[in-house]
């Protein structure tokens, strides 16, 4: 029991304020020059939760000794604050048997508050009752779901589900609502009156406007407004519009007493709706806590709610708290305070307690322990060296009470070097061979108690530099401006403290004598400083601690940078109308910073105001400068700029004037073109500018058809490539018009003119589209690029199209001769030719070639014609065969064919007696036929015509001798052949193909065989066979094979073959499955 109260702190941690996902720190000192032990700190929050245990993410504890002044700095530091880290904290401190402690608060600005919703097993460093307790809280929060109608919902809820609507929706009146929702009208009749009448019911939140519109038949009619049967008027609150047709009512600042029927009177109708005001939810602004409590004292759960008289709901482990016969809880509400109550609480007591709003829900844990936990001996802190063993040990007075052992905050696991044990009231943490890593503060927390043991394991430390820049090579860099303070602050940590050494490379000319050198030792650093850092001062420096567990040594490359040199004075390229093209080179010297850009600066010759042209570094060395006034003289300077800062401007350019060219010519178009000549024309600029007009330029160019070739043209000079301007004549010509002479023929030219002042040439004028110069071209018809059909004494008559200037040269031929003018007649005009038969014969086919020349160019094309006839009779019917009711014939093809194919023969019967001729076959191809059917006792003859694309042939061939069909039956003796033999070895007509697969999805392997007799399949997977495995299906359907794999998995891919056999041969296929991840 602590019996002496005597004041230990030397400086209490106070009251903060933070806001959230900010960090806080509170401190605590205590001076321990009196004390005989170590003092042992501890933080709660709230009244018991011991923070040592949630040390983690969001909470740190820190704990530093100066051994001079043997004061002890206890800190706690909140990382990322949330709205429920506010509350009461307290500090407790003791030593032997002094004791002292300290309240503080810590509140928690922006967000909004929110119940816990972690348990302990996920991430360590909440500041919530829960996770120390290994429990889940629900969520507290307002859900942002879509607004809901209340009106349908209750239409289509049962009535059992009435209350839990009206506390869902916050509505006070829940008969009221339900009388209105009878009287509202599902169906009403059309009204001549209004056009449209209001919705059954409408809702909206309290505090919000609402619109009421009707549309009505006449546009003068006046509209009256009740509100429960009284006439509303127009007020701030209630606004009346009449816009057309439409009446509207408006309603500002909707509150509960706006919740009614509203009325739209017209005349003796009317139409009527219902108004839902529809509160805000009830939020809870306050939340439960986490309570323990021993056995027979008072529990209060107090919450503070965002409405007052709101109704809220008590819940244990999920089950609605009533007042009950014994009065065991009792609620107990006072404006937005709401409080449960428990007279006695008991271990049944114990679960986690709920209480619920419509718009949100809070939940805390309550605890009830029956005796206090006694500590005989507590864990004690441990200094050690590097593969020593440390031991934690602690006894509490109850054997049974189990233990969990944290380092920072994070629970201890047993492996190889860490052993936890529990013998009777001892608990022990032992760990091997200790590591820097093993440094840190180590508690014991009993299961089930609100307290716990905690102690820290201190490793002997080398000295280490705590810098960025870490290393021994010169690739860490310190950049500081010239005339600046150049001041290394070095972060050294070791025990015991480290001796600092600081060496440079660079001979430095100046001590500490001089006033620019200063070097300054404190804990934990050690600061060297330059006053007006220069570029002597540059270097690599090296700063090296050492104690006796070790030495750490970094190196630190110093640079001093400056602002850049000046630019060379700009040039000036170019001068427009209103603009110019200026540029210089870069600096000499950039600092010992890149160059970022520069910044530009011109004035008039006769001012001494230099105007800045761009405001951002601008990074080319290339600029143009616009805005400038014509006929003026201007001068330009430049400025470089770095990261540090703008040079000097550099000289002034030369004087220059801006000239603009002229605008472009107009109305450039091609007045004639021939084989190698284009007259060209156009019309002065509309803009000459305030210089006279030296002349035209005119340039060509050959279409990007031919790549970059280079072609001659006839007077043998070089013609330009696809994307070359060539200029049509040297110099200039004052005329608007000239004539382009020894173009090439038949190529795709493109031409364009400019005019040239002093200020240099104008944008260029071009013609819409290329200009093609002309060359000899035929235009074979399409229906004539094919052989043309025609009959004998038809009349041919063809029209060939052709291009070509001068009028070219045009000769016809037939199969290389000249044409015969007495049977075909040639006209030929400046666009085309006509080839003219007037009674077609047979010699008249061939093919005809037309020649079209220009001078030593031509173009030649080919037709050919077919003059097509009758076909002659076929030839030698003979009977080869009479047996039965059957007759057996066969004949030769006719001769002369008519100058095309035979398409067929038409085969007739005709009966000695009568000599009518009846139709067998038409268009039989074969040259051999059947003729069945026929009568017995009868005599026939036969005949034949043959038949192709003109016609029958003119005269039929007879059959030379006739069949009779005897009418006794005789026996017909088959002839006898050899049997065929069908067998034919397996082979596969299409293929396994390679696949790729996802894995989890039904794959299939297919493949068609041939083989007689039906050939066995085998299937093999890596050569071994599956036939017999229910993980594969086979299937076998008109010679198609599928191999269906079940959902495969990666060990399902490989080679997979398909063998077939019979008795003539075997032949197999095979193909590789590649199975892919679902996921990738």
């Amino acid at each position: 029991m602590k019996t002496d109260l005597t004041g230990l702190f030397t400086e209490k941690p106070q009251s903060g304020e933070v806001t959230v996902g900010e960090n806080i720190n509170f401190v605590a000192k205590v001076n321990a020059a009196s004390l005989l032990k170590k003092p042992t700190i501890k933080w709660f929050k709230g009244k018991w939760m011991d923070l040592a245990s949630k040390s983690g993410k969001n909470l740190q504890l820190k704990e530093l000794y100066d051994r001079n002044s043997k004061v002890y700095t206890f800190e706690m530091q909140i990382i990322a604050a949330k709205p429920s880290f506010a509350g009461a904290y307290r500090c407790e401190v003791s030593s032997r048997d002094k004791f002292d402690s300290c309240n503080f608060d810590l509140t928690v600005h922006g967000g909004c508050p929110h119940t816990h919703s972690m348990d302990g097993s996920e991430e360590a460093g909440e500041l919530d009752f829960s996770a120390l307790l290994k429990k889940s809280a629900s969520k507290s929060q307002v859900k942002n779901e879509p607004d809901e109608d209340v009106w349908e919902i209750l239409q289509k809820a049962p009535a059992s589900e009435y209350e839990k609507i009206a506390f869902q929706y916050g509505i006070t009146d829940l008969r009221g609502m339900l009388k209105r929702l009878k009287k509202m009208k599902k169906e009403e009749k059309k009204s001549e009156v209004f056009l449209k009448k209001l919705d059954p019911a409408y809702q909206v939140e309290k505090g919000h406007k609402m619109k009421l519109c009707i549309e009505v038949a006449n546009e003068d009619v006046d509209v009256k407004w009740l509100k429960n049967g009284q006439e509303i008027q127009s007020t701030g609150r209630y606004i009346f519009e009449s816009v057309g047709n439409k009446r509207y009512l408006t309603i500002n600042h909707c509150s509960l007493s706006d919740d009614a029927t509203y009325t739209c009177v017209v005349g003796d109708e009317k139409c009527t709706t219902e108004l839902f005001v529809k509160e805000p939810p009830v939020t809870i602004t306050s939340h439960l806590e986490d309570q323990m409590v021993m056995k027979g004292e008072r529990v209060e759960l107090e919450c503070e709610v965002s409405e007052e008289g709101a109704t809220v709901k008590w819940e244990k482990d999920g089950v609605e708290l009533t007042r009950d016969e014994s009065f065991k809880y009792r609620f107990k509400k006072d404006g937005r305070k709401h409080v449960l109550i428990i007279n006695e609480a008991t271990k049944e007591d114990c679960g986690h307690y709920t209480v619920k709003t419509n718009g949100g829900e809070s939940m805390s844990e309550l605890m009830v322990s029956e005796k206090e936990l006694e500590v005989y001996q507590n864990i004690a802190d441990l200094t050690v060296k590097a593969k020593d063993e440390a031991v934690f040990k602690c006894e509490v007075s109850d054997e049974t009470v189990k233990g969990i052992w944290y380092k920072n905050g994070v629970e201890v696991k047993a492996d190889a070097r860490t052993n936890i044990t529990h013998i009777g009231r001892i608990h022990k943490l032992t760990i091997d061979d200790v590591k820097p890593e093993d440094q840190g503060d180590y508690t014991f927390v009993p299961e089930g108690y609100a307290f716990n043991l905690s102690a820290k394991l201190n490793f002997l430390d080398p000295p280490k530099i705590h810098l960025d820049c870490m290393g021994h090579t010169s690739d860490s860099t310190i950049m500081v401006v010239a005339g600046n303070k150049l001041r290394l602050d070095v972060p050294i940590t070791g025990d015991p403290a480290p001796t600092v050494h600081i060496a440079s490379i660079p001979i430095l000319v100046m001590t500490e004598g001089d006033g620019r050198l200063h070097v300054e030792s404190t804990k934990g650093h050690c600061i060297f400083t330059i006053e007006g850092a220069d570029k002597q001062d540059e270097g690599l420096y090296s700063v090296i601690v050492r104690n006796p567990a070790g030495e750490d040594k970094a190196d630190i490359n110093v640079k001093v940078v400056d602002a850049p040199d000046p630019p060379s004075a700009p040039r000036i390229l170019s001068v427009g109308e209103d603009s110019c093209v200026v540029q210089w080179d870069p600096p000499k010297s950039d600092g010992g910073n890149p160059i970022i850009g520069y910044v530009l600066e011109r004035k008039k010759k006769k001012s001494y105001r230099w105007m800045r042209l761009n405001f951002d570094p601008y990074t080319d060395t290339t600029y143009e400068a616009k805005r400038m006034i014509e006929g003026v003289e201007y001068e330009m300077r430049v400025y470089a700029v770095n990261a540090i800062g703008m040079s000097c401007h550099s000289a002034a350019s030369q004087p220059f004037i801006p000239v603009a060219p002229t605008s472009e010519p107009v109305g450039l178009c091609v007045d004639d073109i021939s084989d190698t000549t284009i007259s060209l024309k156009w019309r002065t600029p509309e803009h000459l500018g305030s210089s006279e007009l030296d002349g035209y330029g005119v340039e060509y160019c050959k279409e990007a058809f031919f790549g970059c070739c280079v072609l001659t043209c006839l007077s043998g000079r070089l013609l330009p490539t696809a994307d070359e301007w060539v200029p049509a004549f040297e110099g200039l010509t004052e005329r608007t018009s000239v004539i382009i002479r020894d173009l090439p023929t038949g190529e795709k030219m493109q031409f364009r003119v400019r005019a040239y002042n002093m200020a240099g040439p104008s944008a260029p004028t071009s013609l819409a589209q290329a200009v093609t110069i002309q060359k000899p071209k035929i235009w074979i018809p399409r229906n004539l690029r094919q052989t043309l059909i025609k009959k004998v004494e038809e009349t041919i008559n063809l029209v060939i199209p052709f291009q070509g200037k001068p009028r070219p040269v045009i000769t016809w031929s037939k199969d290389g001769e000249h044409l015969n003018p007495k049977q075909v007649s040639v006209r030929n005009s400046d666009t085309d030719t006509i080839l003219f038969i007037r009674k077609s014969e047979r010699k008249d086919s061939g093919k005809y070639e037309v020649k079209l020349q220009i001078e030593n160019v031509e173009d030649t094309a080919s037709i050919s014609i077919q003059i097509v006839d009758l076909p002659g009779s076929p030839e030698k019917l003979k009977i080869m065969d009479v047996w039965g009711f059957n007759v057996a014939l066969e004949w030769k093809p006719p001769k002369d064919n008519g100058n095309c194919e035979i398409t067929g023969y038409m085969v007739q019967k005709a009966d000695k007696k009568t000599m009518e001729w009846y139709t067998v076959y038409e268009l039989y191809r074969r040259t051999n036929c059947v003729v069945a059917d026929l009568i017995m006792g009868n005599e026939y003859i036969f005949r034949i015509y043959a038949v192709n694309m003109v016609g029958l042939s003119l005269e039929p061939c007879f059959s030379a001798d006739s069949a009779y069909i005897q009418k006794t039956g005789f026996e017909y003796k088959p002839p006898t052949y050899k049997e065929h033999d069908f067998s034919e070895a397996p082979k596969f007509t299409h293929p396994l193909v390679s696949r790729s697969v996802i894995a989890g999805y039904n794959a299939t392997l297919s493949c068609s065989v041939r083989g007689i007799p039906k050939p066995k399949v085998t299937w093999y997977k890596n050569k071994m066979d599956i036939s017999n495995e229910a993980k594969y299906r086979m299937f076998s359907k008109q010679g198609v094979l599928t191999l269906e794999i079940r959902k495969p998995c990666s060990f399902d891919g490989g080679v997979y073959m398909c063998k077939a056999v019979n008795a003539s041969g075997e032949d197999a296929v095979e193909c590789k499955l590649e199975i892919r991840r679902k996921y990738p």
